[in-house]
């Protein structure tokens, strides 16, 4: 299991410019592994430990996993992200530029609008869409495509994409 370690602002204002508090604890931890002593080694990974964990309790280091990444990636896609740090990077095996989901509420606004909640929580409006397209219903499958200008590519239920924008 992979992890990733995120640090609130205030403990990375605490650290010098050339170092982040995440990296120093795993600098610790790493150069306890060259200790040949085998009672030193112990107390240098204890001390290393123990700093960890002291952080992570009072919330100036948080641990993820890389499941937790994919999920916090999926409930943010649609929003305009950072490229560096947790969130931002793409992983091999994790496309940002597309999404596939399921819708879970549908609302009719005036004529050809519709606003379409998915699984994971985040709202997106469609408007112009063509009457030749069936009505979107809760259930259906959606796919979610990048497009230019900030839209995305709706693709409900394998019909054609209509466009549209994530609007919470």
């Amino acid at each position: 299991m992979a992890l990733a370690v995120a640090v609130s602002p205030a403990g990375a204002q605490a650290q010098d410019a050339d170092s982040t508090p995440s990296a120093d604890y795993v600098a610790q931890l790493k150069s306890c592994r060259s200790i040949a002593e085998g009672a030193e080694r112990l107390a240098c990974f204890d001390k290393a430990a123990g700093e960890i964990v002291a952080a992570t309790e009072s919330g100036e280091v948080s641990i993820v996993d890389r499941e937790q990444v994919r999920e916090t990636r999926r409930s943010l896609f649609g929003f305009t992200m950072p490229k560096s740090g947790i969130f931002g990077s793409s992983d091999d095996e994790d496309d940002s530029s597309m999404l596939e989901s399921t819708i879970t509420d549908v609302r009719r606004l005036q004529g050809d609008t519709y606003v379409i909640t998915i699984a994971e929580g985040s709202k997106w409006q469609m408007s112009n869409v063509p009457m030749r397209l069936r009505d979107p219903r809760e259930g259906d499958a959606v796919v979610f495509k990048k497009a230019a200008l900030g839209s995305y590519f709706i693709r409900i239920a394998g019909q054609n994409g209509v466009k549209g924008r994530r609007i919470e």
